[in-house]
């Protein structure tokens, strides 16, 4: 991360402007190069896929120094990077916080986009699977708002299913689409995920 504004200021001076996109069919407009923030999360315990059974094991990314996180995601935008990727997982929250923290003061340059499907517990600094999909339902609207919280904003540009095995939610399709749409219209997120089979599955709904 040290090295990102050089990397950006080498990109800028090959290729002039960082270029923007559409996203899809969206009103959205992106950097043509996004930001992932899995990194900065750093280290977390891994309850999801364990190397050892019966045991803690750690996802580990490197240590992290949280103000330097926040230097790399202020160069991206300087840089002309707006997009930004993350997920409650990343560090059982923490990579939301410090992502959050840095765009404190430039959210209007910003297009965040996190995820849901996961369970974290922040305190013990800990990311897993749901026991079922219907967990996972149960939990789309709290783990919105939480994620709204740790992000320290208001809406969410782009909200995807953290996908994992085999869970798909097509099972519950019609209920996943309500609450994501009731979500959409309080202003909560902006964008639904496209994801394989709902988004046949809401194309067909809405025809």
């Amino acid at each position: 991360m040290m090295n990102v504004r050089c990397l950006m200021n080498q990109q800028n001076k090959k290729r002039g402007v960082m270029k923007k996109r559409r996203l899809g069919r969206s009103t959205i407009e992106v950097s043509a190069l996004g930001l992932g923030c899995m990194e900065i999360g750093g280290r977390m315990k891994d309850h999801e896929q364990p190397l050892i059974n019966n045991s803690e094991q750690y996802f580990r990314l490197g240590e992290v120094d949280d103000q330097q996180s926040i230097q790399a995601i202020h160069a991206a935008l300087d840089a002309g990077i707006s997009l930004f990727d993350t997920a409650p997982a990343y560090g059982a929250g923490h990579s939301e916080r410090v992502l959050g923290r840095a765009l404190s003061e430039k959210r209007q340059h910003a297009v965040i986009a996190t995820k849901f499907g996961k369970f974290i517990d922040e305190q013990d600094n800990v990311f897993g699977c749901y026991p079922n999909e219907r967990a996972i339902v149960d939990n789309i609207r709290h783990e919105c708002e939480e994620s709204l919280k740790r992000l320290q904003t208001d809406y969410i540009d782009i909200y995807q299913f953290h996908e994992q095995g085999d869970y798909t939610l097509l099972a519950y399709a019609d209920e996943v689409i309500d609450i994501l749409e009731s979500l959409v219209s309080e202003g909560k997120i902006i964008k639904m995920p496209i994801l394989s089979g709902l988004h046949h599955h809401y194309c067909r709904r809405t025809a």
